[in-house]
């Protein structure tokens, strides 16, 4: 995806982006190769140092929806396509002059995340982390399958981290993906799990 900067949304400052594929896990290469990447968007934080309480819904609706576009563009570039792309996820990093609710605001709402889901071509509410932190902080950035979310192949991690950001009043969108599951997936899913409970192992410990 080659975007010039009228493109861009005005209040993006850089755009980080990261790509790996693991070629062997103990030994061994993996089935199903697959590939992970993460886009990370540093931003200006439209809310920061201010009161709480204040309505966030315009600046959502003004900034949101593209940096949907522009965090799903990079991935499906990254990627392959939208077919390839079979889980994802998405986080925010909120500068210190920031609230946590100012980076829920532009990752939990549908403004950002209905989009990023229509333009994936998933299905499954997205998995997500957030959290408050100063420039050069890693965060841990979870995905599951986005299509169906209990697939426990498809339950992996990416880490994200911007050098430079967030700085205060900035925040750190990002948005994750990978074409396919973990290496050597082995322990089953919902639909060959036993029934287990509390009751029933009690009952076959005595």
């Amino acid at each position: 995806m080659q975007q010039n900067e009228s493109q861009l949304p005005t209040d993006v400052r850089k755009v980080v982006v990261y790509r790996e594929q693991l070629v062997t896990e103990s030994g061994v290469g993996p089935a199903r190769p697959a590939q992970q990447a993460s886009v990370a968007v540093v931003i200006r934080n439209p809310w920061a140092r201010t009161p709480a309480g204040r309505d966030l819904g315009p600046e959502v609706e003004r900034i949101a929806p593209g940096i949907a576009r522009l965090v799903s563009d990079t991935l499906i570039e990254m990627l392959g396509g939208v077919d390839a792309i079979e889980a994802f996820g998405k986080a925010a990093i909120v500068g210190t002059a920031g609230e946590i609710e100012h980076g829920a605001a532009l990752i939990h709402t549908p403004y950002f995340g209905n989009l990023m889901r229509e333009f994936l071509g998933g299905e499954s509410i997205i998995c997500f982390a957030d959290t408050r932190a100063d420039a050069g902080e890693t965060l841990v950035v979870p995905m599951w399958h986005k299509t169906v979310a209990a697939t426990r192949s498809h339950y992996q991690t990416v880490t994200t981290r911007v050098s430079d950001a967030p700085r205060a009043d900035e925040l750190v969108i990002v948005a994750a993906g990978s074409t396919g599951p973990r290496p050597h997936p082995r322990i089953g899913d919902r639909t060959t799990d036993p029934a287990v409970t509390a009751h029933i192992l009690e009952g076959a410990s005595c």
